[in-house]
């Protein structure tokens, strides 16, 4: 049977650390990055536990500002 993984590119500069993915997240790959701000001075989210990402595109769904693309991918 094949496993799907997943990846998020996140845009930092469109973040506005609205934190929508951090919850919609069910395996809680998305944190807001540690004291880090982008250009407009907002906080920004990041992949966290990026290994732990099954594609779902939750984050993606919920995000205002569209900063989130999710990538699947199957291995065997």
């Amino acid at each position: 049977m094949a496993k799907i993984i997943g990846t998020i590119v996140v845009n930092t500069e469109r973040c506005k650390g609205c934190q929508l993915c951090v919850v919609a997240c069910p395996k809680e790959v998305i944190a807001l990055a540690p004291k880090k701000v982008n250009a407009h001075g907002y906080p920004y989210v990041e992949a966290a536990r990026p290994d732990d990402c099954i594609g779902c595109a939750s984050c993606g769904i919920v995000c205002p500002d569209g900063c989130i693309t999710v990538y699947k991918k199957k291995i065997q």
